[in-house]
Order: C-alpha cells, then structure tokens, then sequence
C-alpha cells in the first residue's frame, strides 16, 4: 500500500475517502491531501458489503455514523468544500468516483481489520489500472504496524513491556496535530446531500431516545465532561453505577475525535488519572498491532494451546446469558444495559466474558460474536482482544486459573447495587446485602420484598464453584497437550 505523498503538490485534484474518520480535524488524510493537491473532493461510501453483513435493519452504528456524516459536510461545506456519498461496493464505488472526477490521487486513513485491508489493496489495484495512485497514512493509532517493536525486532505479545516502549517513544512529533487549513482548497461537489436512512435501507433506531451524542460536537462535549474529572479517572474507571469513564469509546471507532489529541492532552496532564486513561489508549494500539501481525485471532486462539478447549454450548444456557436471566445480577444487568444501549461498562464486559466462558462453559467466540452485533463503539481489534484476555486464549491473557467470582466481583464494584437496581428492576427493593445473590436471601425477606427466587427472579443457572473446577480441569488438559501444565493449576479466583 502507498505511504506518504511526497512534499510540493503534485496533483490538480485529489480525493478525501473517509472511513472511520468522520472528522475535518486533526485528520492526516485530508491534512496531506490539501498540501499535495490544487483542489480536493471529499467522499464517504455506505459500504453494502459491511451494512449487508448486519444483522439488523436497524442499527445505531449506522444512525450514528449517519449523523457524524451530516456534520462533518456541514464543517465541510463551511470551508468551501462538502460530502459525496456514495453507496454501493466500496471497492468499487470509490475508483470509479476517482475517475469521475478527474482524480490523480486518493488518500486514506489506514484500517488495521483484515477484511479492511484486502478491500483496500482491490481499491489501489482499480485505482493503479486508471493510473490514479493511492496513499494511506496513520490516523487511528498513534503508533502503528512496525513502529513499537521488541528489541529484538519482533510484535510484543505481553502490553506492559509494549505499554513502556510505546511510553518512552512518545515525543511530541508523534502527537503533532494535522490542522486541515494547510495548502490546497477543498472542493464543492455539484450536488451534495446525505442519504437519509431509508434511502440506505435502514430504519431510525433510539439513538435520541438514548441521548448518545454524535458528531464531532458530541465528541467534544463529552471530552470537556470527562476532562474536568480526568484525575479521578483512576479510582472511579471500575464502578458502572459512578461516572467514570469518557464514554468517547464510539467517537474513537469512528474517529470523530483525533486519539492523538486525546493522547497528547493525557500526556500533559500527566496525573494519576490521566496516565491511567492513557494506558486504556495504550492498550487501543497493542490490539490494532496484535491484528495487523496476527490476522488469524478473528477466529482463532492467539495461544495455540487453548485452540481446543472443550466447551459445551448449552443452547438454554447460551439464551439465558444473552437475554440477561442467568441468576446472577450483577451478570444479567450487564447484559441488560448492552441490549437496552448497546453500550457496557469495561468491568462489566470482564465479568460477563469470564462468566460465559468459564461458569456456562460456552466458547468464547460467541460471546464475541454477540458483542459485535450489540456494543456501539465495536472494534474488531479491542472486542477479539478483550474476549481473549477473558478465555485466557489470547496474548497477555488472564491466566485460565484466575476465574471471576460474579458475587465477588459484583459485591466489590457495586456495593450498594446501584448498578444492579438500574438494569434488573426486579431486584430493586433487594436489601444491599442480598442483592449479590438473592438466592441466598431467606425465604420470608424473600416474601418481604416481592422477590421470591425462581419465581420472580431466576436462580442461578450454574453453581460457580462446581463450574469453576470444570473449567480448571478442561484448561489444564488443553494445557498439557499444548505446552505444559501451567502453573500447577493453581486455584486462584478473582
């Protein structure tokens, strides 16, 4: 794939493809094309072989993607230029809007996806047949591909010694800002106009209902939220019922925030909070560089030696984890809160993962698959990434003996259960020290709040204990075929 343009500008026209960009800020693409280029068309396609893979009709991901693109051609139009929206293949809407225009060069923003990337080597083999050149650069991370490798050369696989070389790397040219007034003029399409959902086949979904913001203003109003409670960030990050988190994550899948200005202003802020946070960036790119250098993660366990776990797949048990009804409250409000929103609280997604995985013995590619038709912010690289830190299949993994107690978990990260409460009503008038594990409430406070387990409440589908030997016993023969027994079989539990 093409890198950089080179400097002085060498083509009377160029055109912009925004992806997962949806920016005219800080955006390296669109920044290299003005300096390179006379004037600049600016595009974005309804790509049908991704919206065709859906499996709804109706999807917040595309009413949101939707309302960044109405936004973005308003800021563009604003400076003189606006967006073509194309909807069809990519593949091959892109080159031959290329042509149409007179285009010498299209530029990108790289995609670290793999089905991204064999779509984005047709475009450059289409563009190169009508001699148009095709220039990528990076956007989405702050290092990228090769750029923070091992001393000897080589990907890491373990975050903190990345996390350390990605640290001690970073200076200001890697942060710098790419203002798109540089050089070049943007140009004004002849007819311009974002399709409304229908015209794309979709339906209107509950973003507003949801009060999600979108846009390049709802990134920045959630920024300055989260900026003024950034050095909290530390000692709040793990309590869904507190406001902890940016909740930028969708602005950052679809870059109407630069990770670069975020990353810069962590850096300077330089508190306790702030460097947390900025690990939690940190840990964005390992898992971009984990799926450029192993593709085969989409399907398969980054250790080979958990690529055989034995799992049952219980269909009721599967069901009754997905609809949030598995007995566990602090399990099934958070499967509650991603149905509802399509969003769900980090700790929460740990929990959830580890309790699919090892108390319903269900594989941890379901799971996955299921978050990645739900989260609103799915990224290929951070989902595949967390599931297999959570099966203990994936690089820098929890090892498979440290398995989530729910009750231990929940009780610890929703004490009071606010939390809880919020997604799972019936519970609500739960005492505190009940509301972990209702089932252990006696029968008469049962009676006395309304909630008689079984009844009003499921019991819980599995005795976490019992499920926790099951998994023990199915890693370590997965281990000991593979590599070795791992750590004796420690039994530790979280």
């Amino acid at each position: 794939m093409a890198g950089r343009a080179s400097q002085g500008r060498r083509y009377r026209t160029a055109l912009v493809w925004f992806r997962r960009d949806l920016r005219c800020d800080d955006h390296a693409a669109l920044y290299h094309a003005l300096k390179t280029a006379g004037r600049v068309f600016c595009a974005f396609c309804f790509d049908t072989e991704i919206l065709d893979a859906l499996p709804s009709r109706t999807d917040r991901r595309v009413e949101f993607i939707r309302a960044a693109l109405v936004e973005l051609d308003a800021a563009l139009a604003r400076r003189g230029g606006g967006l073509l929206v194309r909807h069809g293949r990519a593949r091959e809407e892109i080159p031959r809007l290329a042509v149409e225009l007179g285009a010498g060069a299209v530029f990108a923003n790289r995609d670290y996806e793999p089905a991204a990337k064999e779509r984005d080597a047709a475009v450059e083999r289409a563009l190169g047949q009508a001699g148009i050149a095709f220039h990528a650069f990076k956007d989405q991370a702050v290092f990228d591909t090769d750029e923070v490798l091992t001393q000897a050369g080589t990907p890491f696989s373990v975050f903190t010694p990345y996390r350390n070389a990605w640290l001690k790397k970073l200076s200001p040219f890697y942060l710098k800002s790419y203002p798109a007034e540089a050089g070049g003029a943007l140009a004004r399409p002849a007819a311009r106009g974002i399709p409304a959902l229908a015209g794309i086949g979709f339906r209107e979904t509950d973003l507003a209902r949801l009060a999600i913001p979108t846009g390049m203003s709802g990134a920045e109003a959630l920024f300055a939220d989260f900026r003024a409670r950034m050095d909290a960030y530390r000692e709040r990050r793990d309590f869904p019922a507190l406001k902890g988190p940016s909740y930028l994550s969708p602005h950052l899948r679809f870059g109407t925030i630069s990770i670069r200005r975020l990353a810069r202003e962590a850096h300077a802020a330089a508190t306790e909070g702030a460097m947390t946070w900025l690990s939690e960036l940190v840990w964005r790119d390992f898992y971009f560089q984990i799926l450029h250098h192993h593709p085969r993660v989409v399907a398969h366990a980054f250790r080979p030696e958990y690529e055989d776990v034995e799992f049952d797949n219980d269909e009721a048990k599967w069901r009754a984890w997905c609809e949030g009804r598995t007995g566990y409250p602090i399990v099934d409000a958070a499967m509650r809160q991603i149905n509802q929103t399509g969003y769900m609280h980090n700790r929460l997604r740990m929990i959830a993962a580890s309790f699919l995985v090892k108390d319903l013995h269900v594989d941890w590619r379901h799971g996955e698959r299921y978050f990645a038709e739900r989260l609103n912010d799915f990224d290929l690289a951070a989902n595949n990434g967390g599931w297999q830190w959570a099966a203990s299949t994936g690089c820098d993994a929890q090892p498979y003996f440290r398995i989530f107690n729910p009750v231990t978990q929940s009780r610890r990260f929703d004490p009071e259960g606010r939390f809880i409460r919020r997604y799972v009503p019936e519970l609500a008038r739960v005492p505190a020290k009940f509301v972990h594990a209702p089932w252990t409430m006696p029968a008469v406070e049962q009676q006395a709040c309304g909630v008689v387990v079984g009844r009003d409440y499921p019991a819980p589908i599995v005795d976490h204990d019992r499920a926790r030997e099951v998994t023990l016993e199915r890693y370590r023969k997965a281990a000991s075929r593979g590599r070795g027994i791992e750590n004796g079989g420690s039994r530790i539990e979280d």
